[in-house]
Protein backbone atom coordinates (compact mmCIF):
# COMPACT_ATOMS: atom_id res chain seq x y z
CA UNK A 1 0.00 0.00 0.00
CA UNK A 2 1.24 3.33 -1.24
CA UNK A 3 1.62 5.99 1.79
CA UNK A 4 -0.15 9.35 0.80
CA UNK A 5 3.37 11.17 0.32
CA UNK A 6 3.90 8.14 -2.28
CA UNK A 7 0.70 8.76 -3.53
CA UNK A 8 1.19 12.48 -4.34
CA UNK A 9 4.22 12.58 -5.88
CA UNK A 10 3.00 9.44 -8.30
CA UNK A 11 0.13 11.37 -9.12
CA UNK A 12 2.22 14.63 -9.76
CA UNK A 13 4.72 12.27 -11.95
CA UNK A 14 2.33 11.18 -14.58
CA UNK A 15 0.19 14.61 -14.26
CA UNK A 16 3.36 16.80 -15.29
CA UNK A 17 4.70 13.70 -17.94
CA UNK A 18 1.36 13.82 -19.73
CA UNK A 19 1.33 17.06 -19.80
CA UNK A 20 5.39 17.48 -20.87
CA UNK A 21 6.01 14.34 -22.50
CA UNK A 22 9.26 14.49 -20.74
CA UNK A 23 10.84 12.36 -17.47
CA UNK A 24 10.68 13.86 -13.97
CA UNK A 25 13.61 14.69 -11.92
CA UNK A 26 12.99 15.66 -8.16
CA UNK A 27 13.73 19.07 -9.25
CA UNK A 28 10.68 19.23 -11.84
CA UNK A 29 8.78 18.02 -8.90
CA UNK A 30 9.51 20.60 -6.67
CA UNK A 31 9.28 23.76 -9.34
CA UNK A 32 6.34 22.56 -11.04
CA UNK A 33 4.05 20.36 -9.11
CA UNK A 34 5.04 22.74 -5.40
CA UNK A 35 5.70 19.89 -3.52
CA UNK A 36 6.51 20.92 -0.20
CA UNK A 37 9.31 17.99 0.36
CA UNK A 38 12.98 18.57 0.21
CA UNK A 39 14.38 17.39 -2.69
CA UNK A 40 15.87 14.46 -1.01
CA UNK A 41 13.03 13.33 0.32
CA UNK A 42 11.40 13.07 -2.97
CA UNK A 43 14.23 11.01 -4.33
CA UNK A 44 14.07 8.88 -1.74
CA UNK A 45 10.11 8.17 -2.76
CA UNK A 46 11.12 8.09 -5.80
CA UNK A 47 13.20 5.12 -5.43
CA UNK A 48 10.86 3.23 -3.56
CA UNK A 49 8.14 3.83 -6.09
CA UNK A 50 10.48 2.61 -8.68
CA UNK A 51 10.91 -0.67 -6.82
CA UNK A 52 7.49 -1.32 -6.60
CA UNK A 53 6.88 -1.61 -10.03
CA UNK A 54 5.21 2.41 -10.22
CA UNK A 55 7.83 4.20 -12.07
CA UNK A 56 10.86 3.24 -14.51
CA UNK A 57 13.94 4.96 -15.46
CA UNK A 58 14.42 5.81 -19.16
CA UNK A 59 17.58 5.18 -20.92
CA UNK A 60 18.81 8.85 -22.08
CA UNK A 61 17.62 10.36 -18.91
CA UNK A 62 17.97 11.08 -14.71
CA UNK A 63 14.42 11.28 -14.80
CA UNK A 64 11.40 8.77 -14.10
CA UNK A 65 8.51 7.98 -16.61
CA UNK A 66 4.92 6.14 -15.61
CA UNK A 67 4.91 2.36 -15.52
CA UNK A 68 1.92 0.75 -17.22
CA UNK A 69 1.68 -0.52 -13.47
CA UNK A 70 1.71 3.16 -12.48
CA UNK A 71 -0.72 4.37 -14.75
CA UNK A 72 -2.86 1.39 -13.84
CA UNK A 73 -3.14 2.44 -10.40
CA UNK A 74 -3.90 6.02 -11.01
CA UNK A 75 -6.97 5.17 -13.53
CA UNK A 76 -8.27 2.75 -10.99
CA UNK A 77 -7.48 4.92 -7.65
CA UNK A 78 -6.41 8.46 -8.00
CA UNK A 79 -8.14 9.75 -11.36
CA UNK A 80 -11.05 12.42 -10.97
CA UNK A 81 -12.66 13.69 -14.16
CA UNK A 82 -12.22 17.17 -15.28
CA UNK A 83 -14.94 19.34 -16.85
CA UNK A 84 -15.19 18.95 -20.74
CA UNK A 85 -13.91 22.75 -22.10
CA UNK A 86 -16.54 24.98 -23.46
CA UNK A 87 -15.51 25.09 -26.90
CA UNK A 88 -15.17 21.07 -27.50
CA UNK A 89 -18.52 20.98 -25.84
CA UNK A 90 -20.14 23.61 -28.46
CA UNK A 91 -18.00 21.74 -31.15
CA UNK A 92 -19.77 17.89 -30.31
CA UNK A 93 -23.25 19.45 -29.73
CA UNK A 94 -22.71 21.25 -33.28
CA UNK A 95 -21.44 18.47 -35.64
CA UNK A 96 -24.58 16.51 -34.01
CA UNK A 97 -26.88 18.90 -34.81
CA UNK A 98 -26.89 18.82 -38.69
CA UNK A 99 -29.08 16.02 -40.58
CA UNK A 100 -28.05 12.65 -41.39
CA UNK A 101 -30.10 10.32 -43.63
CA UNK A 102 -28.42 7.55 -42.62
CA UNK A 103 -26.95 5.82 -39.54
CA UNK A 104 -23.62 5.31 -41.23
CA UNK A 105 -22.93 9.07 -41.93
CA UNK A 106 -23.73 9.53 -37.54
CA UNK A 107 -21.06 6.74 -36.98
CA UNK A 108 -18.62 7.74 -39.47
CA UNK A 109 -18.63 11.60 -38.25
CA UNK A 110 -18.51 10.37 -34.82
CA UNK A 111 -15.21 8.75 -35.01
CA UNK A 112 -13.73 11.57 -37.27
CA UNK A 113 -14.80 14.41 -34.82
CA UNK A 114 -13.45 12.60 -31.94
CA UNK A 115 -10.07 12.04 -33.37
CA UNK A 116 -10.06 15.93 -33.88
CA UNK A 117 -11.16 17.03 -30.86
CA UNK A 118 -8.23 14.72 -29.53
CA UNK A 119 -5.67 14.62 -32.25
CA UNK A 120 -5.83 10.46 -31.41
CA UNK A 121 -7.09 7.51 -33.37
CA UNK A 122 -10.65 6.85 -32.66
CA UNK A 123 -12.93 4.28 -33.29
CA UNK A 124 -16.91 4.04 -33.59
CA UNK A 125 -19.14 0.96 -33.74
CA UNK A 126 -23.11 1.61 -34.36
CA UNK A 127 -25.98 0.08 -32.18
CA UNK A 128 -25.93 -3.65 -33.35
CA UNK A 129 -28.35 -4.69 -35.70
CA UNK A 130 -28.65 -8.11 -35.52
CA UNK A 131 -31.86 -8.12 -34.01
CA UNK A 132 -33.67 -5.42 -36.69
CA UNK A 133 -36.30 -7.07 -38.92
CA UNK A 134 -35.72 -6.74 -42.58
CA UNK A 135 -38.58 -4.52 -43.78
CA UNK A 136 -37.45 -3.67 -46.91
CA UNK A 137 -35.96 -5.64 -50.22
CA UNK A 138 -36.26 -3.65 -53.64
CA UNK A 139 -34.26 -3.99 -56.79
CA UNK A 140 -34.35 -0.86 -59.02
CA UNK A 141 -33.46 -1.18 -62.22
CA UNK A 142 -30.65 1.88 -63.55
CA UNK A 143 -29.60 0.79 -66.92
CA UNK A 144 -29.67 -2.60 -69.01
CA UNK A 145 -27.56 -4.54 -67.23
CA UNK A 146 -27.21 -2.89 -64.08
CA UNK A 147 -29.63 -2.60 -61.06
CA UNK A 148 -29.51 -1.03 -57.27
CA UNK A 149 -30.30 -2.84 -54.11
CA UNK A 150 -32.08 -1.01 -51.94
CA UNK A 151 -32.19 -2.73 -47.93
CA UNK A 152 -34.57 -1.25 -45.10
CA UNK A 153 -35.01 -2.48 -41.40
CA UNK A 154 -37.35 -1.88 -38.96
CA UNK A 155 -35.08 0.29 -37.03
CA UNK A 156 -34.34 2.88 -39.87
CA UNK A 157 -31.26 1.30 -40.95
CA UNK A 158 -30.99 1.84 -44.92
CA UNK A 159 -28.53 -0.26 -47.20
CA UNK A 160 -28.04 0.20 -51.12
CA UNK A 161 -25.07 -1.04 -53.21
CA UNK A 162 -25.09 -1.15 -57.20
CA UNK A 163 -24.97 -4.39 -58.93
CA UNK A 164 -23.61 -5.57 -62.80
CA UNK A 165 -25.92 -8.00 -64.12
CA UNK A 166 -24.71 -11.06 -65.74
CA UNK A 167 -25.86 -11.26 -69.62
CA UNK A 168 -26.79 -15.11 -68.69
CA UNK A 169 -29.44 -14.45 -66.98
CA UNK A 170 -33.10 -14.43 -68.42
CA UNK A 171 -35.48 -11.87 -66.50
CA UNK A 172 -38.09 -14.24 -65.11
CA UNK A 173 -35.27 -15.75 -63.02
CA UNK A 174 -34.38 -12.45 -61.70
CA UNK A 175 -38.05 -11.26 -61.12
CA UNK A 176 -38.42 -14.72 -59.17
CA UNK A 177 -35.27 -14.41 -57.18
CA UNK A 178 -37.02 -10.84 -56.17
CA UNK A 179 -40.13 -12.94 -55.08
CA UNK A 180 -38.33 -15.23 -53.25
CA UNK A 181 -36.12 -12.81 -51.30
CA UNK A 182 -39.16 -10.92 -50.47
CA UNK A 183 -41.45 -14.22 -49.14
CA UNK A 184 -38.36 -15.91 -47.67
CA UNK A 185 -36.85 -13.05 -45.83
CA UNK A 186 -38.83 -9.66 -45.71
CA UNK A 187 -40.40 -10.19 -42.27
CA UNK A 188 -37.57 -11.66 -40.51
CA UNK A 189 -34.94 -10.54 -38.06
CA UNK A 190 -31.30 -10.12 -39.99
CA UNK A 191 -30.38 -13.38 -37.43
CA UNK A 192 -33.39 -15.14 -39.15
CA UNK A 193 -32.46 -13.87 -42.43
CA UNK A 194 -28.73 -14.91 -42.42
CA UNK A 195 -29.65 -18.67 -41.41
CA UNK A 196 -31.59 -18.27 -44.79
CA UNK A 197 -29.02 -16.95 -46.90
CA UNK A 198 -26.99 -19.93 -45.66
CA UNK A 199 -29.51 -22.59 -45.64
CA UNK A 200 -33.20 -22.41 -47.77
CA UNK A 201 -32.40 -19.51 -50.64
CA UNK A 202 -29.20 -20.98 -52.23
CA UNK A 203 -31.90 -23.86 -52.99
CA UNK A 204 -34.55 -22.57 -53.89
CA UNK A 205 -32.39 -20.19 -56.30
CA UNK A 206 -30.88 -22.95 -58.06
CA UNK A 207 -34.46 -24.65 -57.96
CA UNK A 208 -36.72 -21.63 -59.52
CA UNK A 209 -34.35 -18.93 -61.08
CA UNK A 210 -31.41 -20.65 -61.84
CA UNK A 211 -29.60 -18.04 -64.19
CA UNK A 212 -30.13 -15.83 -61.00
CA UNK A 213 -27.71 -17.96 -58.86
CA UNK A 214 -24.58 -15.96 -59.44
CA UNK A 215 -26.38 -12.42 -58.92
CA UNK A 216 -28.35 -14.20 -55.87
CA UNK A 217 -24.62 -15.11 -54.28
CA UNK A 218 -23.42 -11.24 -54.54
CA UNK A 219 -26.71 -10.13 -53.15
CA UNK A 220 -26.52 -12.84 -50.15
CA UNK A 221 -23.23 -11.68 -49.29
CA UNK A 222 -24.51 -7.86 -49.35
CA UNK A 223 -27.10 -9.02 -47.00
CA UNK A 224 -24.60 -10.70 -44.60
CA UNK A 225 -22.18 -7.33 -44.75
CA UNK A 226 -25.02 -4.92 -44.41
CA UNK A 227 -26.19 -7.17 -41.37
CA UNK A 228 -22.96 -6.98 -39.76
CA UNK A 229 -21.48 -4.31 -37.38
CA UNK A 230 -19.46 -1.86 -39.29
CA UNK A 231 -16.99 -0.19 -37.17
CA UNK A 232 -15.20 2.71 -38.45
CA UNK A 233 -11.95 4.30 -37.68
CA UNK A 234 -11.13 8.37 -37.31
CA UNK A 235 -7.42 9.69 -37.44
CA UNK A 236 -5.42 6.89 -38.51
CA UNK A 237 -2.80 8.83 -39.53
CA UNK A 238 -2.72 10.76 -36.18
CA UNK A 239 -0.33 7.64 -35.20
CA UNK A 240 2.29 8.89 -36.70
CA UNK A 241 1.97 11.44 -33.91
CA UNK A 242 2.03 9.53 -30.95
CA UNK A 243 4.07 6.50 -32.02
CA UNK A 244 7.07 7.53 -30.13
CA UNK A 245 9.64 6.19 -32.63
CA UNK A 246 8.06 3.19 -33.50
CA UNK A 247 9.41 1.91 -36.42
CA UNK A 248 8.09 1.74 -40.27
CA UNK A 249 7.47 -2.17 -40.01
CA UNK A 250 5.31 -1.88 -36.79
CA UNK A 251 3.40 1.55 -37.97
CA UNK A 252 2.24 -0.42 -41.48
CA UNK A 253 1.08 -3.41 -39.07
CA UNK A 254 -1.40 -1.39 -36.83
CA UNK A 255 -2.67 0.50 -39.39
CA UNK A 256 -3.49 -2.33 -41.77
CA UNK A 257 -5.16 -3.79 -38.21
CA UNK A 258 -6.89 -0.43 -38.31
CA UNK A 259 -8.73 -1.28 -41.55
CA UNK A 260 -9.63 -4.99 -40.49
CA UNK A 261 -12.96 -4.95 -39.17
CA UNK A 262 -12.11 -8.64 -37.69
CA UNK A 263 -9.63 -7.30 -35.88
CA UNK A 264 -10.92 -3.96 -34.66
CA UNK A 265 -13.89 -6.41 -33.29
CA UNK A 266 -11.60 -8.09 -31.75
CA UNK A 267 -10.18 -5.25 -30.13
CA UNK A 268 -13.09 -3.28 -29.39
CA UNK A 269 -14.73 -5.55 -26.22
CA UNK A 270 -17.85 -4.43 -24.94
CA UNK A 271 -16.91 -2.20 -21.39
CA UNK A 272 -17.72 -3.83 -18.45
CA UNK A 273 -18.85 -0.72 -17.04
CA UNK A 274 -19.64 2.04 -18.84
CA UNK A 275 -15.93 3.44 -19.56
CA UNK A 276 -12.99 1.05 -19.56
CA UNK A 277 -9.54 1.56 -19.74
CA UNK A 278 -6.91 -0.92 -20.79
CA UNK A 279 -3.34 -0.35 -20.67
CA UNK A 280 -0.46 -1.34 -23.04
CA UNK A 281 -0.31 -5.38 -22.75
CA UNK A 282 -3.57 -5.24 -21.21
CA UNK A 283 -4.78 -5.01 -25.18
CA UNK A 284 -3.39 -8.55 -25.32
CA UNK A 285 -2.10 -7.73 -28.45
CA UNK A 286 2.37 -6.72 -29.03
CA UNK A 287 1.69 -4.25 -31.62
CA UNK A 288 -0.04 -1.89 -29.12
CA UNK A 289 2.89 -2.14 -26.42
CA UNK A 290 3.14 1.79 -25.80
CA UNK A 291 -0.70 2.28 -26.53
CA UNK A 292 -3.97 3.09 -24.50
CA UNK A 293 -7.55 2.26 -25.19
CA UNK A 294 -10.50 3.84 -23.76
CA UNK A 295 -13.80 2.17 -24.70
CA UNK A 296 -17.32 3.75 -23.56
CA UNK A 297 -20.70 1.88 -24.75
CA UNK A 298 -23.73 4.31 -25.31
CA UNK A 299 -26.98 2.92 -24.94
CA UNK A 300 -29.72 3.66 -27.39
CA UNK A 301 -33.18 2.43 -25.78
CA UNK A 302 -35.09 -0.03 -27.83
CA UNK A 303 -32.11 -0.10 -30.95
CA UNK A 304 -29.32 -1.88 -28.96
CA UNK A 305 -25.68 -0.43 -28.02
CA UNK A 306 -23.00 0.98 -29.63
CA UNK A 307 -19.33 1.72 -28.88
CA UNK A 308 -16.96 4.65 -28.98
CA UNK A 309 -12.86 4.08 -28.48
CA UNK A 310 -10.05 5.89 -28.46
CA UNK A 311 -6.50 5.10 -28.92
CA UNK A 312 -3.90 7.12 -27.44
CA UNK A 313 0.03 6.90 -26.09
CA UNK A 314 -0.43 5.29 -22.74
CA UNK A 315 1.03 8.92 -21.86
CA UNK A 316 -2.19 10.73 -22.76
CA UNK A 317 -3.78 13.03 -20.14
CA UNK A 318 -6.79 10.59 -18.83
CA UNK A 319 -8.35 12.86 -16.72
CA UNK A 320 -9.39 15.07 -19.58
CA UNK A 321 -9.39 12.16 -22.38
CA UNK A 322 -11.87 9.79 -20.56
CA UNK A 323 -14.28 13.10 -19.05
CA UNK A 324 -14.11 13.99 -23.61
CA UNK A 325 -15.43 10.41 -24.25
CA UNK A 326 -18.05 10.58 -21.30
CA UNK A 327 -19.61 13.73 -22.66
CA UNK A 328 -19.44 12.55 -26.54
CA UNK A 329 -21.08 9.28 -25.62
CA UNK A 330 -23.88 11.03 -24.35
CA UNK A 331 -24.28 13.41 -27.01
CA UNK A 332 -23.87 10.57 -29.53
CA UNK A 333 -26.55 8.45 -27.87
CA UNK A 334 -28.81 11.50 -28.03
CA UNK A 335 -28.42 11.64 -31.69
CA UNK A 336 -28.88 8.12 -32.62
CA UNK A 337 -32.23 8.17 -30.86
CA UNK A 338 -33.47 11.38 -32.66
CA UNK A 339 -32.15 9.43 -35.69
CA UNK A 340 -34.50 6.64 -35.02
CA UNK A 341 -37.50 8.88 -34.01
CA UNK A 342 -37.14 10.80 -37.28
CA UNK A 343 -37.56 7.39 -39.34
CA UNK A 344 -40.35 6.45 -37.41
CA UNK A 345 -42.22 10.17 -38.14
Amino acid sequence: MLTERQILILKSIIFLYTNYGTPIGSKTLMNEAGLSYSSATIRNEMVRLEVLGFIEKTHSSSGRIPSIKGYRFYVDHLLHPIEVQQKDLITIKKSFSNEYHQLDEIVIQSAELLSQLTSYTAISLGPELKDSRLTGFRLVPLTENKVMVILVTDKGHVENQMFSLPKTIQPKDLEKMVTIFNERLVGHTLIEVFKKLETEIPALINKYAKSAVGISSALDTFILQAGRDQIHVGGRMNMLDYSNGMNVEKFKLIYSLMEDQHDLAHLLTPPQSGIEVKIGQELDDERFEGFSLITASYNVVGYGTGMIALLGPTSMPYSKMISLVDVFRNELSKKVIDYYHSMED
